[in-house]
This record gives C-alpha cells, structure tokens and sequence, in this order.
C-alpha cells in the first residue's frame, strides 16, 4: 500500500505563538496566505505515522514557512479547552460549525498545501489571532 501522506505536511511548531505576527492578507491566487483555511496533512499527535488532510487557518508566515492552525467540525470541541468556536464556512462543504484548535500551532510547508479552501473574514480572523497571542 502507497503512503497517502504528501513529502511534506504540518507538523507541530516549537514557535511560541506570542512571537508571531498575525496579519490578515489574504490573496486567492494559488498560494496559501494569512487569513485562508487551506488543506494539507496533519500527523495526528498520538501517533506521527498516522493522520489526515484537514481544513487549517493559516495565521502567519516567516518567509517559505507558515503558521497555522487546525480546524474542526466535531461538535465535542464546543467549550473544550484549546478550542474557539469559530463558526461555518466554505471550507465545509456541509456548512457545519467549525472550532479551531488554539494549543497546536502547526508550521505548515507551502509544497504541503493541497488546495485553499476559503477566505475566513477578516472579524473572524482578528478573533482567532487575539485568542491564539492573550489565550
């Protein structure tokens, strides 16, 4: 059986969240930017070797590397520490309510990306980054 996982894919960032800089700049022209979900693969935690391609709010690039930030539609995350309901969008193509995971931040590979997914609103996105930088 072929590894599904692309060569490079998230991983768990040892960037202290409080040294990033958020800035809302999205651009829908192919390549992921602050303030897009985008897709790619996320090892899970548990288990490095295993994972999926889930939806990530992009919150802040260094040069080629970016910074982002798990979402999910599992509605057990609602209230759970970690996580800011952040609420439906195009990523979803059954418009379920997202939350976003704020403890994991993830360093993301541009050649990692698979598709965008969305523009998050600008509102939405200063709520995210306030959350992720004063908790």
């Amino acid at each position: 059986m072929t590894d599904p996982r692309p060569v490079t894919y998230a991983r768990s960032s040892t960037v202290d969240p409080a040294g990033l800089r958020p800035e809302y700049a999205p651009d829908p022209d192919g390549a992921a930017d602050p303030g897009e979900v985008v897709w790619t693969w996320v090892p899970y935690e548990e288990d490095p070797a295993v994972g999926k391609d889930r939806p990530i709010l992009v919150v802040a690039r260094a040069g080629a590397v970016l910074y982002g930030l798990m979402l999910s539609a599992n509605p057990r995350q609602d209230g759970r520490p970690g996580w800011l309901r952040l609420g439906a969008g195009a990523w979803d193509a059954e418009q379920r309510v997202s939350h976003v995971r704020l403890d994991r931040l993830l360093e993301l590979a541009e050649d990692g990306i698979r598709r965008e997914g969305a523009v998050l609103r600008r509102d939405r996105f200063e709520r995210v980054a306030a959350a992720l930088l004063h908790g």
